[in-house]
């Protein structure tokens, strides 16, 4: 029996191929990192807390095996990062906001980094709806 490729809309509007997803994914991911000056194990947690070894490979392919968890993270980041885009008047100032302090009862005081990091999805989410409300989305 032949294998076939998942197909899948993971929210694009149209089927995909797994892989073509997890590359753009994948592609999206590392330039975020970039931009957010984001260390290696900044960059681990945040795609779910993965082994190093599999981080520097996907990294160095630019491909592979991602759980629909990963995805979703990924996706999340998506969001934030288009929303940041939005909201804030230059690139720059949108990719430091993640680093800066944030006085709004959501963050105590800690930057959305910091709340990224705790390694929860449910905390991307979170930050993702907020900027969403910040929009008036």
């Amino acid at each position: 029996m032949q294998s076939q490729a998942i197909k899948t809309t993971h929210g694009f509007g149209h089927e995909h191929d797994n892989e073509t997803i997890v590359k753009a994914g994948l592609q999206f991911f590392f330039s975020l990192a970039n931009k957010w000056k984001l260390k290696v194990d900044q960059q681990r947690i945040l795609l779910g807390g993965i082994p190093e070894s599999t981080y520097h490979k996907l990294k160095k392919t630019g491909t592979g095996s991602l759980s629909q968890d990963q995805l979703d993270r990924i996706s999340y980041l998506m969001g934030i990062f288009k929303d940041l885009q939005i909201l804030l008047p230059t690139t720059k100032a949108a990719n430091e906001w993640v680093r800066k302090s944030n006085s709004a009862p959501l963050f105590n005081g800690q930057s959305a980094l910091d709340r990224m990091l705790s390694g929860k999805i449910v905390d991307l989410a979170i930050i993702r709806e907020y900027l969403d409300a910040e929009r008036g989305t």
